[in-house]
């Protein structure tokens, strides 16, 4: 057997909706059994969903407050009063300052923009902002993808005499701000239609409500923030996304055009994945390490050398915050290793001084990967006397609701099942991280330790093809509720497996259909090349996608997960370098079987003898655990017997390995046939006296035996009584009682060795596999190895 990392959750289609989706809509099996697995009900959403470039954009002022905020912006602009964008520092705060600088701009306004520092001024409004936004002679402010939090911050902007319109997509706490007007769909009694829009999302209707059409020319910028926040990739913010891309792929803005070529990605085809992993974090750097302005500029400005220079710049805060992130995630982990063993917690609370609060939540997601425990990162302040942090969380554990019973000792947080961020005293910090991990403790079965693979969709090598890969590629962009999609293919042969990458840790194998194959890509899957027997029938869950190399194209799987349900035998006969690959497998869950006390020894496998236990006529296998375990069998049995207790005991083992080492081969050294016994006891009569020791050899050569065979015979001649030995010389017994050559011990075990020698050791592997099957009292199979 070989687990599965994780948990497959594998999703059950409606196979008749499929087949009706795949009859009206002319589409592959696999494409209509995912948009039945994503919810589309029937043929109408369905076809949406396929062709949503198609779709129109929900009319702006159905969001509660939109035509008021147009009204007072319009009056400002045409009254000349300065505008105030105020935006925020990560990805798609940075993409909503964006939108709405292009658009008042284009508007003809008097306007700058703002955000704050995460450093100097945190999260969100601030008084001090304000008031030196007012001083600087601003009478209308606008925030984007922030302020729906900020009651103080609004009050005191009426105190000043400050307009200030809050356009928000985060979820309004029970009190909201007492604002010029709020624009949020997630406000309480907003019909806006569709409630996922991003910070970027809300600021494009704002825009299209000014502009009195849907702002298409903002789309690469609004796509950047929608894909980079995460938020669901359904609904508008599909439409934003994927008429979005394709803007990207051919915009003429010199900062986009410079981040795109920075990625490497300017001569590929656009994803989601671009702007996720390429594109995202490069702007997400900027308010993670300083000022996030540097972020706004590039998206803005129109001089492409400047473009370059700020992308340049970006690029190295980006590197620079990458080697923080692995500094940072190695000194996490050496805190967790040494205390708070992970074993022992059901939640990790990981608190240092001078941690950079700007990527704690960065570092959390990778404890989380690592433990798989609800986790909560700290940036300690000893001169302010708090703890500034970043949560992540697992599936089962709603990290917002249990956060929210700690309400008494967080005054600051907020967040959603998933994520949250807070601000703590420090003499609070031990009560969260107690508290945290009994409510993680009450809530989580051991089982949830083991994070979740979700898989679309279960399929065989042949229904995989290029057209229906292309055909997937209509579901895009992918991302939150619309993720790629995971296919599971069962059981499955292999046709080539073997390590590749220059450290040989990565893995390619390729499957066999009944009409075609299909390669398999694991990176980082390496280690499990001798876990898996040439022959196994796998189980394998990843992602499709088409290798393109050399002018040719075909479909390959991008390895997530793998397992083998069925128990694997390997078949280690004759290996040379037992001993290395010992050394790859995991020690604590080998258990050697010797059956011969010199067999150690002739292994050389001294440094093994605390995992070698060695079977003798009286030992009993029960003596022995192999629930969980794997077991190798060192050496050959003295019999039958031995090996039949073997197999019976040896099922309850996840794995089998059969060495079967032996120094003296009794298959190619046969026995005597009985007609060589009769001339030899003859010639032993004839002879009266017979010194074998010093005659042997030439009786050998003479009858074209070898001498082991005259040795043999001397033996079991003695043993039946029919002759006397000594000191080397034979002697015929007068009379002896004709007695059969089986009463001698010596030739009933050489006609048993030679026999499990021929069972176990010169068997083909099929053959040897068939031995075992016969062999096993409980019905368990032993998989297929060569």
């Amino acid at each position: 057997m070989l687990d599965a990392k994780t948990r497959w959750s594998v999703n059950e289609v409606d196979q008749e909706k499929a087949d009706q989706f795949v009859e009206h809509l002319g589409i592959s099996p696999l494409v209509a059994g995912l948009l039945v697995n994503r919810g589309k009900e029937d043929i109408t959403e369905a076809s949406e969903f396929l062709h949503i470039e198609n779709s129109e954009f929900h009319d702006p002022f159905l969001l509660d407050g939109m035509e008021i905020a147009v009204e007072r912006i319009k009056s400002a602009i045409e009254n000349q009063e300065k505008i105030m964008i105020f935006g925020d520092y990560d990805a798609d705060g940075v993409s909503s300052t964006s939108v709405m600088y292009f658009t008042l701009r284009e508007l003809g306004a008097d306007f700058d923009y703002y955000i704050p520092n995460r450093f100097t001024e945190g999260y969100g409004p601030n008084e001090a902002a304000f008031r030196w936004i007012k001083e600087q002679g601003y009478s209308v402010i606008i925030t984007v993808d922030t302020g729906i939090s900020a009651i103080h911050e609004a009050t005191v902007a009426k105190e000043i005499g400050i307009d200030l319109i809050i356009t928000d997509h985060h979820e309004p706490q029970p009190e909201l701000p007492d604002s010029y007007t709020t624009i949020n769909p997630k406000k309480p009694g907003c019909s806006y239609p569709f409630k996922g829009l991003a910070g970027v999302g809300v600021a494009i209707k704002v825009a299209h409500a000014l502009l009195g059409k849907p702002p298409v020319h903002l789309l690469d910028i609004a796509c950047i923030g929608t894909i980079a926040d995460l938020v669901p990739l359904v609904g508008e913010n599909r439409l934003i996304a994927k008429r979005g891309i394709t803007r990207l792929q051919r915009t003429e803005k010199p900062g986009l055009q410079a981040l795109i070529k920075l990625c490497n990605i300017n001569d590929q085809v656009l994803n989601a994945e671009h702007i996720g992993f390429g594109i995202g974090p490069r702007v997400n750097a900027a308010g993670r390490l300083d000022s996030a302005d540097p972020a706004v500029d590039l998206f803005t400005t129109n001089d492409p050398d400047e473009a370059e220079m700020i992308a340049q710049e970006i690029d190295a805060m980006n590197k620079e915050r990458q080697n923080l992130v692995t500094k940072m995630t190695k000194e996490a982990i050496e805190i967790v290793e040494n205390e708070y063993p992970p074993e022992n917690q059901s939640a990790l609370v990981i608190a240092k001084e001078g941690w950079n609060p700007g990527v704690i939540g960065i570092v959390a997601s990778r404890i989380v990967e690592k433990y798989y425990r609800p986790t909560i990162i700290l940036s300690i302040d000893p001169d302010k006397g708090v703890a500034k942090g970043s949560a992540r969380s697992i599936a089962g554990f709603d990290m917002f609701a249990n956060l929210s019973e700690c309400r008494d000792i967080l005054p600051h947080f907020g967040g959603h099942p998933m994520a949250a961020g807070m601000t703590l005293d420090l003499a609070h910090l031990e009560e969260l991280r107690s508290r945290l991990d009994q409510l993680a403790s009450e809530k989580l079965n051991p089982e949830d330790f083991t994070p979740i693979t979700t898989v679309d969709l279960k399929c065989s090598v042949d229904d995989i093809s290029l057209e229906v890969i292309e055909e997937l590629q209509t579901l895009e962009p992918f991302g939150v509720d619309n993720p790629k999609p995971k296919f599971l293919i069962e059981p499955s042969q292999l046709k080539e497996f073997r390590r590749i990458g220059s450290d040989s840790k990565h893995l390619k194998l390729t499957l066999k259909g009944e009409q075609a194959a299909l390669d398999v890509i694991g990176f980082h899957f390496g280690e499990i090349f001798e876990e898996i027997t040439p022959h196994a029938s796998l189980s394998v869950v990843g992602e499709l996608s088409i290798n393109e190399w050399n002018g040719f194209r075909k479909p390959q799987l991008m390895l997530k997960d793998i397992a083998v349900k069925e128990k694997q035998l390997f078949d280690y006969r004759g290996i040379k370098n037992l001993k290395e690959r010992l050394d790859l497998l995991n020690a604590d869950k080998v258990q050697l079987i010797a059956f011969q006390t010199d067999t150690v020894a002739q292994l050389q496998l001294g440094e093994w003898k605390n995992r070698i236990y060695h079977v003798t006529e009286t030992s009993t296998l029960e003596q022995i655990k192999l629930d969980g375990h794997y077991l190798m069998i060192l050496d050959l049995p003295s019999n039958k017997e031995q090996l039949e207790e073997l197999i019976s005991y040896g099922s309850k083992a996840e794995r089998v390995y059969t060495v079967f080492h032996h120094e003296e081969d009794h298959y190619f050294n046969p026995i005597p046939t009985r007609e060589s016994f009769r001339w030899f006891y003859a010639f032993l009569k004839k002879q009266g006296r017979f010194e074998y020791k010093k005659k042997a050899k030439e009786l050998a050569s003479f009858k074209g035996w070898s001498v082991d065979s005259v040795y043999f015979m001397s033996k079991v001649f003695f043993e039946l009584e029919f002759v006397t030995i000594d000191n080397g010389i034979i002697t015929v017994t007068d009379q002896p009682i004709k007695r059969p050559l089986t009463d001698s011990i010596t030739y009933r075990r050489k006609q048993e060795q030679s026999s499990l020698e021929n069972d176990l050791c010169y068997s083909s592997y099929r053959d040897l596999k068939r031995w075992f099957f016969e062999k096993e009292t409980d019905g368990v199979r032993f998989e297929e190895a060569y």
